[in-house]
């Protein structure tokens, strides 16, 4: 077997990076070897030096999340940066940003992790565990964990002694008892709520499917992070976005079905939902019969959707409109709903180029809105078939992206630099 030789502890960072991303392309171009146990010895050293490389990832992923540097690139978030441009899922994203967020107080995990020793998942879950306690009961808990983690513990049994961990620590803390729980059965939803001696209160329960797609369609847009410093966790966020919707009162949970009018008088055309899913005439009537029915015209005669410059803010019904076209906020990316955005102009009101007409209108978040505002040059708008304009953000003047694979890379930029000049076979 051939050995690669460099001179690596004379490369910066940014070369050590290239030479990792031209040989994990050309292995990426090879096929696998014939042998079954060739392949298990190499997966093998390959799944350590991929830990091995999440590990500098997280690293990277801590200063950005630190500096807050996303901001310049017109992102709310690390979060929306690790979807955005690393084109992570959503749980994936939050487990990295997890995890470079914990690792300065995880002496023992960054260094098993550095090393090889220890693989992303069991890294992660310690990470995980240990969000929520104090630097010295972080210290224990490790501890625990690791040492579950050698004696052989699943990935997944070392995440629930991590729970169970929390939750001792919090009892000996006073902060958290857990309620009893009641024998029940699971048909029915039930939920119970016990006060805590300071006055705060446990929740427990359980919900049936239905229920759980109303509490979730409710809570889960108002528990998105709400912007780059957001540090709060997924328990956090929908515990806020609860007590918001709690503040507000009991409304009822509203759905969206655009249709004819002819639909509705017994043709047989379908409807469709807000985010393009086409429903049956039959269904669309339906639901008319219980639903609040309101005309959206584009017409003076019903709802005055052209106001020109007589008015800056949008009617309602200017609003009713665009909510039908806009199921997320119009910067690509950005998965804010609709109905929490505000009414953009798209040509800038202020600058007199953009009437209050529905056709000159999109929704958009608030941060990216502001950010809109601020940064102009690196907003870039078109307007899409359907109408719809979408907004993409632009990087700062004078910084080009250097994403390889899918999006390609750097124009001029050599497809392997450090095969010819800086590895020697």
């Amino acid at each position: 077997m051939s050995s690669l030789v460099a001179d690596l502890g004379s490369a910066s960072t940014a070369e050590l990076v290239e030479a990792a991303a031209a040989i994990v392309t050309e292995l990426a171009r090879r096929p696998a070897p014939d042998s079954g146990p060739a392949c298990m010895e190499l997966a093998e050293m390959l799944a350590t030096a991929t830990d091995q490389a999440e590990y500098a990832l997280a690293g990277m992923v801590a200063v950005v999340d630190r500096t807050g540097v996303v901001k310049e690139w017109g992102l709310p978030s690390t979060q929306a940066w690790l979807r955005c441009h690393l084109g992570m899922r959503e749980g994936r994203a939050k487990e990295r940003i997890t995890l470079a967020r914990q690792l300065p107080r995880l002496e023992r995990v960054s260094k098993d992790m550095a090393s090889g020793d220890l693989s992303l998942g069991y890294a992660a879950t310690v990470a995980d565990a240990v969000q929520r306690l104090n630097d010295e009961d972080c210290v224990t808990a490790e501890n625990i964990l690791l040492n579950a983690a050698t004696d052989g513990l699943s990935a997944g049994k070392v995440a629930k002694l991590g729970r169970t961990i929390h939750d001792r620590v919090n009892e000996a803390d006073g902060t958290e008892k857990a309620p009893e729980d009641v024998q029940r059965g699971y048909e029915r939803s039930w939920l119970t709520v016990s006060r805590s001696l300071d006055n705060g209160a446990y929740v427990n329960g359980w919900l049936n499917a239905e229920d759980a797609q109303i509490l979730e369609g409710v809570l889960g847009p108002l528990a998105k992070p709400a912007g780059t410093d957001d540090r709060r966790d997924l328990g956090e966020r929908t515990a806020a976005a609860l007590t918001n919707v709690l503040s507000r009162g009991h409304k009822s949970t509203r759905v969206m079905v655009i249709a004819n009018l002819e639909t509705l008088m017994g043709d047989n055309a379908p409807g469709w939902l807000r985010d393009g899913t086409h429903i049956s005439a039959e269904q669309v009537r339906r639901l008319a019969l219980t639903a609040g029915v309101s005309p959206l015209l584009l017409g003076p005669n019903n709802v005055p959707l052209y106001l020109g410059h007589t008015v800056r803010i949008a009617t309602r019904g200017q609003r009713q409109v665009l909510e039908t076209q806009y199921d997320t906020c119009a910067v690509r990316g950005c998965e804010v709903p609709g109905f929490l955005c505000e009414v953009d102009h798209v040509d800038g009101w202020a600058l007199g180029n953009s009437p209050t007409d529905v056709n000159k209108l999109a929704l958009c978040c608030g941060w990216h809105n502001r950010w809109k505002h601020t940064h102009p040059k690196q907003m870039q708008i078109i307007k899409n078939e359907a109408g719809r304009y979408v907004y993409r953000t632009l990087p700062p003047d004078g910084i080009a992206r250097s994403r390889r694979g899918r999006h390609g890379r750097p124009p001029g930029q050599a497809e392997n630099p450090w095969h010819d000049h800086h590895l020697v076979a």
